[in-house]
Formats: structure tokens, C-alpha cells, sequence
């Protein structure tokens, strides 16, 4: 099984500043795309930034600017440093990774618990 842990939420200010953190650990054979979303108005969780492997990434247009995503594959770490937060960056927000657990099992997605940010005005 593959576990996320994230770190990093808390409660701050409309355009302070935060990282989130979110570590990959368990059985890991290889850790492909890795994410961070939250919950939309619909409150299905929508995407907020996204990295391969390589490095290349995509952005809710909503956080382009303010935020950037990136990952440590050594640590199997991805990170994601929110700046000029506004209130409506108020959410949960989920860490996913799609990953294989050994070199014969299919790719899948995971989840973790989710860290709350609260951006108060």
C-alpha cells in the first residue's frame, strides 16, 4: 500500500504565505504524476496544480501566479508554496499520486488525508 502524508496547513492571512507538504511512503515502486487538489464548488475535489515526473506542470487557472508546485523524486515528495493567499483559497486540500506498488501491479491513484488552509480577510 502506498500512504500520503501531508503537512503544512494552517490558518493566515489574506496574502500571506504557506507550503504544503506531502511525502509518499509504503510499498513504492514507481510514483508517476503527483497533485494537489481541492474541493470546487460542486465540491468535487478539482485540481489545483499537478507535476510529472520530468517536471512539467499545470495549473487551476485560478492559482496561476500565486502558486507553484514541485517535487523532491528522491524523497517522493511533491510540495506546493501558496503566495498572495486570498480567502478563497479557503479549502482541504488533498494530496494524489499515481503510483505502482511493485513492478508487475497497475498504476493507481492515492489520496491523503487532506491539510486544511484557512485564509482569512
Amino acid at each position: 500500500q502506498v500512504q500520503l502524508v501531508e503537512s503544512g496547513g494552517g490558518l493566515v492571512q489574506a496574502g500571506d504565505s504557506l507550503r504544503l507538504s506531502c511525502a509518499a511512503s509504503g510499498s513504492i515502486f514507481s510514483i508517476n504524476d503527483m497533485g494537489w487538489y481541492r474541493p470546487g464548488p460542486g465540491k468535487q475535489r478539482e485540481l489545483v496544480a499537478a507535476i510529472t515526473t520530468g517536471g512539467s506542470t499545470n495549473y487551476a487557472d485560478s492559482v496561476k501566479g500565486r502558486f507553484s508546485i514541485s517535487r523532491d523524486n528522491a524523497k517522493n515528495t511533491v510540495y506546493l508554496q501558496m503566495n498572495s493567499l486570498k480567502p478563497e483559497d479557503t479549502a482541504v486540500y488533498y494530496c494524489n499520486a499515481v503510483a505502482q506498488r511493485d513492478p508487475i501491479a497497475t498504476m493507481r491513484q492515492y489520496w491523503g488525508q487532506g491539510t486544511q488552509v484557512t485564509v482569512s480577510s
